[in-house]
């Protein structure tokens, strides 16, 4: 077994470690990298060099996708706490923050928002398109003639960035994933405590969230602001439960600052604060306070951001921005693409927002009973706006499963969801923009399945790691599972 004498936490190192030496050559690189150009290590971009270094990335995704699910069955088994779950997760990022994003390009597309902005124009009615340069050349091609989609607090990190870096896109990428970094750190530290209060097991949970391959190996690696909005959101649920609901609440907004479906949240959350304030008998009266309390710190945080980030509210009305893209995650999308008439991508679309708004009425009045439920319901409620928004990418995935690792997962709804990030990661071109072939899809949906299998598969565990006595089947947790 590949894993005889070795611990999970080093091999999964290797891989990401391998799979950092890829990116720089098969990754998305700047199309100016003043890294390697010039150099004979430039080679590793083109032709024969190019295949090598994609071999090698994939090899480090096959050993962190591999150690990843023995780390979940030494989970399982009792022998790994929350330290350890944490401490490899910063070791198998840590590689990856200096090296060129993975499977997306949205780094650089948020540099070259950040230009606008830190030009003087609205990032919000302006594109980056109007203002050529080493920035804005890197961006994907579609979203130079975009509008920014993204929250004020996401603008106000971007400029502050630039402001420091200019036109120097190395250091500017790498402060800007560092600083979204950030979010990594606060759900490893606000998701244990969480799990502690609602009951679930905390070194699952973070096995599940910040571990993922698909969060390390596209959200971290990425830079996407999705780990800074998961991270606050993490942190304002934690806050809202334990501590200050009210100050918890300002803080998911913050979290809704960055990129807007965190907001899908907040009327679950809402609930939690209702059931302190009432004692656990939520009546009309004590609501309406309470909503009248949330909406003041709703309008006072987005107000202080907004001016902080000198915006106004027009990222409201460009959210539907990436509308222009048609991917297969996208429950409407997919239908109105396979039936092909005219307009019946619209349509299914239009179709999808209804359904999306009934589901989130019916789910949120459905968590009103306790905390638990309420966390369940904002879970749920994410997950729905997922797959019925008219875009999904595979790392939106990431938001629902933040806080669905809370509830009681079977052991073979775990080896789903592993099976499902697994594939995730590997539907995209490591590039971001090229697509990959028939056979690819075929080979990496296999390996995404084994995967899956060998997370349902105790002998794996046992036969890379011997001390362990028999596995045991998951903790109960108080939350049933969704």
């Amino acid at each position: 077994m590949i894993f005889a004498g070795k611990s999970a936490t080093a091999v999964g190192l290797y891989g990401t470690v391998f799979a950092s030496l890829g990116a720089f050559g098969a990754g998305a690189t700047l199309r100016h990298d003043p890294v390697l150009s010039g150099t004979v290590l430039s080679a590793v971009r083109f032709g024969h060099g190019r295949t090598l270094a994609t071999a090698v990335l994939y090899l480090g995704i096959f050993l962190l996708v591999l150690s990843w699910v023995r780390l979940g069955h030494s989970v399982r088994a009792g022998r790994t706490s929350t330290r350890d779950v944490v401490r490899a997760t910063w070791l198998w990022c840590a590689p990856l923050l200096c090296a060129p994003p993975l499977f997306s390009t949205d780094l650089y597309t948020y540099l070259a928002q950040g230009v606008v902005a830190s030009a003087g124009l609205d990032p919000y009615t302006h594109v980056p398109a109007e203002l050529p340069g080493p920035a804005t050349d890197n961006a994907a091609g579609g979203w130079l003639h975009i509008p920014s989609p993204y929250g004020p607090l996401h603008i106000l990190i971007v400029k502050s960035v630039l402001s420091l870096t200019g036109d120097n896109l190395v250091l500017g990428a790498f402060l800007t994933r560092l600083a979204m970094t950030t979010g990594l750190a606060l759900t490893c530290f606000a998701l244990p405590i969480l799990c502690r209060r609602l009951g679930a097991q905390p070194e699952r949970a973070l096995w599940m969230t910040v571990a993922n391959p698909l969060m390390v190996l596209c959200v971290v690696s990425g830079g996407h602001n999705d780990l800074l909005m998961i991270g606050l959101l993490i942190a304002g649920t934690t806050v809202m439960i334990t501590t200050v609901p009210g100050f918890g609440l300002a803080v998911v907004v913050l979290a809704a600052a960055v990129k807007a479906p965190a907001a899908v949240a907040l009327p679950f959350l809402l609930w939690t604060w209702e059931i302190r304030r009432s004692g656990g008998r939520i009546m009309l009266r004590s609501y309406v306070s309470t909503l009248a309390a949330a909406v003041s710190i709703v309008v006072v945080t987005f107000g202080l951001c907004s001016i902080a980030a000198d915006v106004d509210l027009g990222w409201i009305r460009s959210m539907s921005a990436n509308s222009t893209l048609e991917p297969w995650l996208s429950i409407p999308t997919a239908v109105g693409k396979i039936l092909g008439a005219g307009g019946a991508v619209a349509v299914c679309r239009a179709v999808g927002w209804v359904a999306l708004a009934g589901i989130l009425m019916w789910l949120w009045w459905r968590s009103r009973a306790s905390d638990a439920d309420a966390v369940r319901g904002a879970a749920a409620g994410l997950l729905a706006t997922v797959v019925l928004a008219p875009v999904a990418l595979p790392w939106y995935f990431t938001w629902p499963l933040a806080l669905g690792s809370l509830a009681a997962w079977p052991i073979s709804r775990v080896a789903l969801v592993a099976a499902g990030s697994t594939w995730l990661v590997v539907s995209t071109h490591p590039d971001g923009q090229t697509l990959l072939p028939a056979w690819g899809f075929v080979a990496l949906a296999v390996f995404s399945a084994g995967a899956g299998v060998l997370t349902l598969d105790g002998k794996f565990a046992r036969s890379g790691d011997r001390r362990g006595g028999r596995l045991r089947e998951s903790v109960i947790h108080r939350i049933p599972p969704p």
